[in-house]
């Protein structure tokens, strides 16, 4: 089967051995990798390939944020920087430079020359072994849906009036925002909201749960006391009653505590960081067999769905909307599915074994078992960690907030890491390989690493498993007993 950018006219079905619907990071991963294989493969996707571009957009965010606060920070080092001055024009030229960059990876013409056929349009299932694109029908052996996510709004009274903002509507912005409210407490909510306030904007982040829910308390106190300490206002667990919009600004009326008045919040923009719904909606599932779910395409351990013809990866399957849609997450589940589908082996999808990263300052990131998963999911496990004041790199760099907690088994097993800290998002490399292998602590304490880098942090918690042996009598004996032997 040849490739051809245009948009499929011909009535003949077409019978490729893997059809993939969807054609963000996911189903780009899975369809170039099987064409390099010489399978037949062809690619729908209704919009653009490639998908939405929130997390290069925040990404390049980011990455100017940090430079004006190493600006803003440089007098610590003795060097007079002068007053900070944000062209919020030149910061979106740089994040649209940075699209632009990424862009010929993810073209139909591309995709052409490895072979792929790629169809524009919408996909709907006939039946279990057909899906039809306009008057295309497609016969194929394997079915991938990658659909993915998008942001879902809130179900709030008053919310749909509200002029809201997403990570893409960065671009679209004539002037910086004056007043942003972020609503969302998670990962994304953290980090475009520090990035905007380093930017110059007042920021107030409104969450419905607590701050980074379900990663590690004691790194998350170190966010929290970050974000307060830089000047953002925070509201964890709020109760939000509705949204206003007087003068075309928004507002968010909170409930008050217990005998308090409603708290009202103001702002000139509202950006959505919350919650998101798999793009389902529109492929017919039932047709084909496929169950589904409020949370999106429901799937086994492998990723097959009801119909094991038919597998669903990315944003779109229920239980990833919180993070499959990131790229190193949708890549692993295309390799796992197309193992699968080419050498019929056996996979397992481990949510478990998929860093997390928020890139806020301090840095967390994290893979594996939290200490309290940890507890209980062994019946002994023991926790090592290792401040990064204890690192002359850190000091020099001024950055000494922060440390690594390993947790362990009984036996000495990895069962997580959670790093928080400058360049966290680097130093998880290596736990993801020691979580991924079964590694034992003992392991990673024999690296010799560079000590005049951060990553002597690593092995520094790893070494400090061997701290209780220093005091037991018996190993005191037999030093002093081998010491008679000079």
């Amino acid at each position: 089967m040849t490739g051809s950018p245009a948009t499929a006219s011909n009535t003949t079905p077409l019978t490729p051995d893997i059809c993939v619907i969807g054609g963000g990071a996911a189903g780009l991963s899975l369809a170039t990798a099987a064409a390099l294989f010489g399978v037949s493969v062809v690619l729908v996707e209704r919009d653009r390939l490639g998908g939405g571009k929130d997390a290069v957009i925040s990404n390049a965010l980011i990455a100017a944020s940090t430079r004006a606060s190493l600006v803003h920070d440089a007098g610590v080092f003795g060097i007079a920087a002068g007053a900070l001055d944000v062209d919020f024009a030149k910061v979106q030229a740089h994040i649209a430079g940075v699209v632009a960059a990424l862009a010929p990876n993810e073209t139909a013409e591309r995709l052409a020359a490895l072979g792929v056929t790629v169809i524009k349009g919408e996909a709907r299932f006939r039946d279990r072994n057909t899906a039809q694109v306009g008057d295309q029908e497609i016969r194929a052996r394997r079915f991938v849906i990658a659909t993915g996510s998008r942001p879902a709004a809130p179900s709030i009274p008053g919310m749909d009036k509200a002029p809201a903002l997403s990570v893409a509507s960065v671009l679209t912005l004539s002037r910086r925002p004056e007043r942003l409210i972020v609503l969302g407490c998670g990962s994304e909510g953290v980090e475009l909201a520090q990035a905007m306030h380093r930017l110059g904007s007042s920021v107030t982040i409104v969450g419905t749960e607590d701050l980074l829910a379900g990663e590690d308390p004691e790194a998350v106190m170190l966010i929290r006391r970050a974000l307060l300490r830089d000047g953002i206002a925070l509201h964890e667990a709020a109760k939000i009653l509705r949204v206003e919009t007087p003068r075309n600004r928004v507002r968010l009326v909170l409930a008050g505590t217990e005998g308090e008045a409603e708290q009202p919040l103001d702002g000139t923009h509202l950006l959505i960081a919350s919650d998101r719904q798999p793009a389902i909606a529109a492929l017919d599932l039932e047709l084909a067999g496929i169950a589904s779910d409020a949370g999106g395409i429901v799937v086994n351990n492998g990723l097959r769905t009801a119909n094991r013809r038919v597998f669903a990866i990315g944003g779109c399957a229920s239980g990833n909307r919180h993070g499959a849609h990131l790229g190193h997450a949708a890549n692993h589940q295309a390799s796992l599915v197309l193992r699968n589908i080419l050498f019929r082996l056996p996979v397992r999808a481990d949510a478990a074994a998929l860093p997390r990263v928020t890139s806020c300052e301090p840095e967390l990131a994290s893979i594996g078992l939290s200490e309290e998963q940890a507890r209980k999911a062994a019946r002994e496990i023991r926790v090592l960690r290792w401040p990064y004041a204890e690192s002359g790199k850190a000091q020099a760099e001024r950055q000494t907030e922060g440390f690594v907690k390993l947790v362990t088994d009984g036996k000495g097993r990895i069962l997580g890491t959670t790093i928080i800290g400058a360049k966290a998002g680097e130093l998880i490399a290596p736990w993801c390989l020691a979580i991924e292998k079964g590694l034992n602590v003992k392991d990673m304490a024999g690296l010799v690493l560079p000590s005049s880098s951060l990553s002597e942090l690593s092995k520094r918690a790893a070494l400090s498993v061997y701290s209780p042996l220093a005091s037991r009598p018996g190993i005191r004996r037999l030093i002093g007993f081998l010491r008679r032997f000079g």
